[in-house]
C-alpha cells in the first residue's frame, strides 16, 4: 500500500487455482466496483484488468490469489485495489512485462496505479488501483 492510501474496507482474498476461479474473480471485482460507485465504463476497465491478471496468474504462474479491496487516498478519493499473486517462475526481464506484447501492457493502460513485484524463481505479484474520477 502506498503511503497516501489507507484501507477503508476489508480486503477479500479469492483463490486462482482452477478455470472456474477466473470467472469468480471477475464477478468479485465487478461487485467491488459497483459497491464503490464506479461508473459502468470504470467497472468494465477494472474487470478487464482483473481478467488479464488472473488469467496470467493461472496460465503462467500456476495459480495463486487475488485480493480485492476499496481504498481511499489522503484526499478521500475512492479506488479499487487488486493484488494478484502467483506461485510461478517469476518474470526474468521485468522491464518488458508491462509493455505491449508481453502480457501486462493492457492492464497498465486500464488502471491508474501499477506495481510489479517479481523475481526469477519467486513468483509474481501485481498490484493495481483504479481510482474513481
Amino acid at each position: 500500500m502506498r503511503a497516501d492510501e489507507r484501507t477503508d474496507e476489508t480486503h477479500v482474498v479469492h483463490p486462482v487455482r482452477v478455470e472456474h476461479d477466473l470467472l469468480a474473480a471477475r464477478h468479485a471485482v465487478r461487485a467491488g466496483a459497483v459497491a464503490a460507485g464506479f461508473s459502468i465504463i470504470d467497472q468494465t476497465k477494472i474487470v478487464t484488468a482483473a481478467s488479464e491478471l488472473v488469467r496470467n496468474a493461472y496460465v503462467h504462474g500456476g495459480g495463486g490469489t487475488m485480493t480485492v479491496g476499496v481504498v481511499r487516498d489522503a484526499t478521500g478519493r475512492v479506488g479499487l485495489r487488486l493484488r494478484v499473486r502467483d506461485e510461478g517462475p517469476g518474470i526474468a526481464v521485468t522491464g518488458r512485462a508491462p509493455a505491449d506484447g508481453f502480457g501486462l501492457g493492457g492492464t497498465r493502460r486500464l488502471v491508474d496505479d501499477f506495481h510489479l513485484d517479481t523475481a526469477p524463481g519467486h513468483g509474481t505479484t501485481v498490484t493495481v488501483v483504479r481510482w474513481k474520477p
